[in-house]
């Protein structure tokens, strides 16, 4: 593989018009795809296999009329101090509210009447009208969205508070600024890194035109593959951290092979084939812990994970060709590593002998006291994973959104006037079908969930126009996220089976609250599937890469390690509200029922990617005949400030969603960035090295038999030893104009 990539690197950088023009006429058709493609027109939530959605599905079926999907509204009005909704003033009010709330828009289906309905509380000081939409909330028009609006706004003129809650004001997330602050972060990180402006804005430059290829391929099959916003939040957030980083390592070891002496051409095909075979396999990784989100078996998240993972794989096809390319471009401009440009002390080579750097050292001390060091990485983890043991998950409704949002306020409002589980109603849906008395089974069934633990209300049976299907609504007596609210929904799928013994009718439980709870019970039970499978494949392709049996499981033990504290954390910030404030969480509650199985896949990915690129150094060393300390020695010498770098830059681009107005982004952003944190600097910069100076050389132990079946990759570019030319000049540069040459050698 070194081999085929040493020559990929020499030919973009050699026919660097042509890639560049490749990847621009790439990135301006995805752009006019993304421009001319219709708007996405929903963005459908389903979790095949439950029952929640067989409920929904016998809906569409027998009773299309219901629109049990569509959006949903509810305007809550409270009457004023010492005043009663039921007063003549008020009741005319909201009638006329309700009125022009039917008329307001063609997609409404209906509007109730909250004193037809019944949904006024016992004090009278609190009303709420259900409007229900014959779209889905992602299908809304801007249009009945506004008249929304509007007619509650001119409802608050007559003194009343007037809240809308549920989904059809539901709000496109936007990240805000701190997304251009992480990635100003990254600016700055690289900087330093290269000394060099040119140099720094080549992995920006190729990230940015990676994520833009990746978003606008995205947009622009959204409304045919039906992708939903956070599809392409979430690629633009992971295609821009490996973006940069791979292409990072690429122009990091492109300037180190200059100052061994190589020409311009050839330390580009030796950084695409050493580096950049690093690269291939750190993707690789990442793609199949995205690619494999597809055994939960939620669509929505298999496409985030398929999305992602595309965008992944342009960023690696980019830094192993654009990069040379733009290198070729640069020309003298990028400097070999260890000489200055001129921002940061003009082209002065660092006098010799060169002092040993701080991953030198570091490296050295981890070398002489490995078991201290072990001890405090895993102990240190150890204590930040201890809230898991306390991690309670769900997917986050109204009562999760900022005190300051009307949906909030509605919440708070129904909460307080009628009772918590008016904010989360179940449905019961019973298929009738084959019974003899259809009308007295529902009303049987009725009867038997309203005598159940936790019940506040059922609805009277409203049964389709066949007369073989029947919806029931049941108000818990506690709010939608709280386990008692699940513990019912068991209870009455436990009543279920019996009335299904007994008469042959089979009654669901749906709804957005029951939804919910069968999607984190359906990721809770992929999990450990999802574990073996990503790090089982992942741990093969890693004895593929370092020949080691050990090096991948305690690859595998560490990222372990590294994810349980990175969700501690997410507990304590987003669950306890510990520095809540700090990272603007205005309302804790359970974590998002995805999280834990969404960054084990991610940041396992992300883990492989600093396992590879650090410890292929070492590999590289120990190969060519280094003591396995003195390998590690050097793996840091030449691997730790560029994966400190990366890992800052990744966590600058993480933290930059925390900005989101969406939880939900808010939430990964967290996580994604804490867990590179953990991983990077304390699994791959503290206890990697030790444990591998514990192993010495059994780290680098393979049975035999195994090592005659492997394919041997080369990872570490023995291959390219036969193109050694040590005395090469590195501004040599092939396509160089001769005059040019001429003036560089009398400067000489």
């Amino acid at each position: 593989m070194a081999t085929f990539l040493y020559k990929l690197g020499r030919t973009a950088f050699r026919r660097r018009h042509f890639v560049a023009l490749i990847w621009v006429a790439l990135l301006t058709l995805a752009g006019v795809g993304a421009a001319s493609a219709p708007t996405a027109a929903s963005s459908s939530f389903s979790i095949p296999g439950t029952e929640a959605q067989r409920a929904f599905d016998l809906l569409e079926q027998r009773a299309p009329e219901v629109k049990a999907d569509g959006a949903t509204a509810r305007v809550v009005f409270r009457a004023p101090d010492g005043e009663k909704v039921t007063d003549p003033g008020n009741k005319a009010a909201i009638s006329k509210t309700v009125a022009a709330l039917r008329s307001g828009s063609d997609e409404v289906a209906r509007a109730d009447d909250p004193f037809a309905a019944k949904a006024v509380s016992k004090d009278g000081t609190t009303a709420y009208a259900s409007v229900a939409y014959k779209v889905t909330a992602m299908e809304l028009s801007d249009d009945s969205r506004d008249a929304l609006k509007e007619t509650t706004d001119d409802a608050r003129t007559g003194g009343m508070t007037v809240e809308v809650g549920g989904d059809a004001l539901q709000a496109m997330p936007h990240t805000g600024a701190t997304e251009i602050i992480g990635i100003a972060v990254a600016a700055v990180v690289l900087v330093i890194t290269f000394g060099s402006l040119v140099a720094a804005g080549l992995p920006l430059l190729t990230a940015l035109i990676g994520v833009g290829i990746g978003v606008s391929a995205i947009t622009a099959l959204a409304s045919a593959l039906d992708l939903g916003t956070t599809t392409s939040t979430l690629a633009m957030m992971i295609g821009l951290a490996v973006g940069i980083d791979y292409a990072l390592f690429i122009v990091s070891r492109y300037r180190a092979e200059l100052a061994e002496g190589r020409d311009r051409e050839d330390a580009a095909g030796r950084a695409v084939g050493t580096a950049g075979s690093a690269v291939v396999f750190a993707g690789l990784t990442v793609v199949i812990a995205l690619v494999g989100l597809a055994v939960v078996n939620i669509p929505m998240l298999t496409k985030m994970g398929v999305a992602a993972a595309g965008t992944v794989a342009i960023a690696v096809l980019i830094a192993l060709t654009m990069i040379p390319a733009l290198l070729g471009y640069a020309g003298r401009k990028v400097r070999p590593a260890g000489e200055k440009g001129k921002l940061l002390g003009g082209g002065r080579k660092a006098a010799a002998p060169a002092k040993e750097n701080l991953g030198t050292r570091w490296a050295r001390f981890v070398v002489r006291r490995p078991v201290a060091v072990l001890l405090l990485g895993v102990v240190g983890l150890g204590a930040a994973a201890v809230p898991v043991s306390q991690l309670e998950l769900g997917l986050p409704d109204d009562g999760s959104q900022p005190t300051s949002t009307t949906q909030r306020k509605a919440y708070d409002l129904i909460a307080d006037g009628f009772g918590p589980g008016y904010n989360g109603p179940l449905m019961a849906v019973i298929d009738l079908k084959g019974v003899a008395d259809p009308k007295g089974e529902a009303a049987a069934v009725a009867k038997k969930i309203s005598g159940l633990d936790g019940v506040h209300a059922v609805s009277p049976p409203a049964l389709n126009k066949a007369g073989d299907t029947a919806m029931l609504s049941v108000v818990p007596s506690t709010k939608p996220s709280g386990t008692e609210t699940e513990d019912l929904v068991h209870a009455i799928r436990d009543e279920a089976k019996a009335v299904r013994a007994d008469s042959g009718a089979d009654v669901m439980v749906t709804g957005t609250t029951a939804m919910n709870i069968d999607v984190s019970e359906k990721l809770n039970d992929a999990l450990l599937p999802y574990l073996a499978l990503v790090v089982g494949l992942a741990f093969l392709l890693l004895i593929v890469v370092f020949r080691s049996v050990l090096v991948p499981l305690k690859a595998a033990l560490g990222f372990l390690l590294s994810v349980l504290a990175a969700l501690g954390a997410v507990v304590a910030v987003f669950q306890w509200g510990w520095l809540g404030s700090l990272f603007g969480v205005e309302q804790t509650g359970p974590i998002m029922s995805m999280m834990p199985i969404f960054m084990v896949g991610v940041v396992f990915g992300l883990a492989m990617d600093y396992e590879v690129f650090l410890v292929t150094r070492m590999r590289e060393a120990y190969v060519h005949g280094e003591s396995p300390d003195e390998a590690i020695v050097t793996g840091f010498r030449h691997g730790a400030r560029v994966v400190s770098a990366a890992a800052v830059i990744m966590i600058a681009v993480f933290a930059g969603f925390i900005g989101s107005s969406e939880q939900m982004i808010k939430m990964i952003g967290f996580g994604l960035a804490i867990a590179v944190f953990f991983d990077a600097f304390v699994v791959r910069m503290a206890i990697v090295p030790a444990v591998l100076a514990l192993l010495g050389r059994r780290a680098w132990w393979l049975p035999r038999r195994l090592d005659r079946v492997l394919p041997n990759v080369d990872v570490e570019g023995e291959g390219l030893r036969v193109h050694d030319e040590p005395d090469a000049d590195p501004d040599a540069d092939p396509d160089a104009d001769p005059d040019e040459k001429r003036e560089l050698a009398g400067v000489r």
